[in-house]
């Protein structure tokens, strides 16, 4: 891995900076803290959701880290890639309540593995 290049960071909406309950969106707070921490250690954050790039970037200014955020994209419904996704080297999925307690580095040590 090329410890020169930032790590980047790929960022679900629902359930994982908010969380919905009947009509009122909740912001899970552990989560947003953690995203901004990683900004501030110099990640590269993308917002993404299956309710589209409109809807990610409206979520993420709902709660007020849309500017830590390079774009904002639907999550992909087809990938074309010559690589299975799990197979993809550097690549490790991360849920949301696993993260808080997580340095920007501690991702690139477990990328190092």
């Amino acid at each position: 891995m090329n410890t020169n290049k930032p790590l980047t960071f790929f960022v679900d909406v629902d359930d994982t900076f908010v969380r919905s309950y009947g009509g009122k969106r909740i912001p899970i707070l552990a989560t947003i803290k953690h995203l901004k921490k990683l900004y501030q250690q110099g990640a590269e954050l993308y917002c993404w959701s299956s309710g589209g790039a409109e809807y990610a970037r409206n979520s993420a200014a709902e709660f007020g880290i849309e500017t830590i955020f390079i774009g904002f994209l639907p999550k992909p419904q087809v990938m074309i890639d010559d690589m299975n996704i799990n197979e993809w080297r550097n690549l490790i999925q991360v849920h949301p309540n696993s993260c808080s307690s997580r340095q920007l580095n501690d991702y690139e040590e477990e990328l190092k593995k």
